[in-house]
């Protein structure tokens, strides 16, 4: 796997692209270093990785115990250090499902989908980084 990162101003907003897709990801660092908010700064994604992995993982589990998923929402919420480098020391994934799905089915979907199938998940456990994870079904 290689991604390309080209500069896309005098700043540090960059245009991500890998050679796996055709899609395009605009990345931006802070103010504080010359950021213009024209992306998204790399920590925001790693929790975008966290909950795509997860949530990709979870929907798959549900569709095949033939669960009947109307819609996901998938809210991330990372706490870090203060010392640099600013590393996360824990992240909480919150999984909002609908639809006619078995509550059961659901908390044991989501314990494989982060523990188990996550590959991200797995990384950043590696690391130290505490990661807890709850589910909603409304």
């Amino acid at each position: 796997m290689k991604v390309h990162l080209n500069r896309k101003n005098n700043a540090v907003h960059f245009e991500a692209s890998s050679e796996l897709s055709t899609v395009k990801v605009n990345i931006d660092g802070s103010e504080s270093i010359g950021g213009e908010g024209k992306g998204v700064r790399p920590m925001e994604l790693i929790l975008m990785a966290l909950g795509s992995c997860s949530v990709f993982d979870l929907t798959t589990i549900l569709q095949k115990q033939r669960q009947e998923i109307e819609d996901i929402e998938v809210v991330v919420e990372g706490q870090r250090r203060d010392e640099i480098p600013n590393i996360f020391t824990s992240i909480h994934i919150n999984f909002v499902l609908k639809g006619q799905i078995d509550e059961v089915k659901a908390h044991k979907a989501a314990e494989l989908a982060v523990k188990k199938y996550c590959s991200v998940h797995d990384m950043l456990a590696a690391g130290g980084v505490d990661i807890t994870y709850s589910i909603k079904i409304n």
